[in-house]
């Protein structure tokens, strides 16, 4: 009993091609056609080296969700955010804006987007 209703035909064409061309095929043309990719080998296998990146030495141990070299900016906009909580410390300890400003030789205007954003929470201050 033939079942050849149940395939479409597309599939049965794609099938009847793919079989005559591995028959055409020699023994070497096959071992070449064969991904050998190094990401196809065993975890224990794969010859990783935990390098990090500047903002923290091990891959493995980083304290980010996500790695922040993969995010667009990820970096810059890390590091702003590092900046603005050292201006909103200098502020707290009584520091004006032009002083905060003079020390991270910025604009007085960034020094006050700075300082909002870390007051509102932004996760992306200037």
């Amino acid at each position: 009993m033939c079942h050849c209703e149940e395939i479409p035909n597309e599939v049965r064409d794609d099938e009847a091609i793919s079989e005559q061309f591995e028959d055409r095929m020699t023994e070497s043309e096959r071992i070449d056609t064969e991904p050998q990719s190094i990401w196809d080998l065993l975890p224990e296998d794969f010859p990783y080296e935990d390098e990090g990146c500047e903002l923290w030495p091990h891959c493995l141990t980083c304290p980010f969700p996500y790695c922040i070299k993969e995010e667009p900016w990820g970096k810059e906009k890390f590091l702003k955010t590092q900046r603005a909580r050292r201006m909103m410390a200098l502020k707290k300890k009584g520091k004006s804006n032009e002083e905060i400003a003079r020390i991270f030789q910025v604009s007085v205007r960034t020094v006050q987007r700075g300082l909002k954003a870390v007051k509102t929470g932004m996760s992306n201050p200037p």
